[in-house]
């Protein structure tokens, strides 16, 4: 099962549509056009059912083999929308939406997803049930999420399910994939802390909240470096500080600060959300000022089943023969960890080569990679369910 040679037939197609989705991004759960454009090709190939709107503006695609004596049904999945980034690539297929552009590659999953649906419609050689999911909202919206709580998992009888994702400084054709936590939780919190403003000049009469906020995101770090066994990913990061004041002789009354927690443990998650709140309300009461912690959960840890990375690995290698099957896990985070939550699965990593790293306003998705990645989601299907 090397890189199928219908890839090599369909590139100049599904390069087409990769730079149209390119020259016309749309972000969170707004892809209108490129959900549309997704259902009419999946129509077009002949899908034995489309639906529109799974999770406000997701799109599902049910094709089936020719037979179904296995009753196994596959899940595939690609993410559609882009960033709030002005493009500078460059490139003659550049976004036309000013301040939008596919800096994630968005695009080029969707165009190989789609390649291998059509592929699959054609051929057909599997026994069982293929279901291509194509999700809006992955850059901070959670459509995964909005997905799977309409019940597609349930619908459609999903059973396991595969992603994947390309990745900058990753040779063209290689794969990286892990057994167990591949990305890290990501949590969000805002800080608030209140003091008593007055006269720069005069600080003795005051709670300066600059000063508090100072001794607290110093702290936060001690989490990491004193608090969580050093042998645990944890990362908190405070990334802005926002004060009530713009006044260069001005003590700010109130102080706001925003930030993210990234962890690869359940467990750390937990104690990581807590120790954060008893830092900043004692560091804060220690110098007189009060402080609040608004924490919100984000995207959970993205988990490989480790019998589902086999199956992962060996069509990887089928396809090119270069995979890392042990690669370092990454604390960014994805919301296909929700459906991983759901059912039995893994998230793999296709090379992009040498490009500009992803959310960059100079990347743009490597089109060489179609053949590998539409070779890999076809060969899920064909792996998994062999004809009978």
């Amino acid at each position: 099962m090397p890189v199928k040679n219908r890839f090599a037939e369909l590139l100049p197609e599904i390069t087409a549509w990769r730079r149209d989705f390119h020259e016309h991004p749309e972000l969170l759960f707004d892809v209108h056009r490129t959900a549309a454009k997704v259902a009419g090709l999946l129509r077009s190939f002949g899908c034995d059912e489309v639906v529109e709107g799974i999770g406000r503006t997701g799109v599902v695609g049910v094709i089936r083999g020719k037979s179904d004596g296995s009753g196994r049904v596959v899940g595939l999945r690609a993410d559609m929308d882009a960033l709030p980034i002005h493009e500078q690539t460059g490139a003659a297929h550049a976004s036309k939406v000013p301040g939008k552009m596919h800096a994630c590659g968005h695009d080029g999953h969707t165009a190989m997803l789609l390649g291998a649906a059509k592929y699959l419609c054609e051929t057909r050689n599997f026994d069982g049930t293929t279901v291509v999911i194509f999700q809006p909202a992955e850059e901070g919206g959670g459509g995964g999420r909005e997905m799977v709580a309409e019940g597609m998992m349930e619908r459609w009888g999903i059973q396991e399910v595969y992603g994947m994702h390309n990745m900058p400084g990753i040779p063209v054709g290689h794969f990286a994939i892990r057994k167990g936590a591949l990305m890290a939780a990501a949590d969000q919190f805002t800080i608030t802390v209140t003091g008593k403003g007055g006269h720069a000049a005069k600080p003795h009469d005051c709670v300066d909240t600059t000063v508090v906020a100072a001794h607290v995101i110093v702290a936060l770090q001690t989490i990491a470096s004193r608090n969580v066994d050093p042998l645990k990913q944890v990362v908190v990061s405070v990334c802005t500080v926002e004060t009530d004041s713009t006044a260069h002789n001005v003590i700010p009354q109130v102080v706001k600060m925003k930030g993210t927690v990234r962890t690869m443990d359940h467990g750390v998650q937990d104690f990581v959300e807590r120790r954060l709140a008893e830092i900043v309300s004692g560091t804060a009461l220690a110098l007189g000022a009060v402080a609040t912690v608004e924490y919100m959960r984000g995207y959970p840890v993205t988990v490989n089943a480790p019998e589902n990375t086999d199956y992962a690995v060996e069509v990887a290698r089928a396809v090119s023969g270069q995979v890392d099957a042990d690669t370092a896990p990454l604390m960014g985070a994805e919301d296909f960890s929700y459906m991983l939550n759901e059912r039995p699965g893994a998230y793999i990593f296709v090379g992009n080569g040498d490009t500009a790293m992803v959310h960059h306003p100079a990347y743009d998705f490597d089109d060489s990679v179609i053949p590998y990645g539409a070779s890999w989601y076809a060969g899920m299907v064909e792996s998994r369910m062999p004809a009978a």
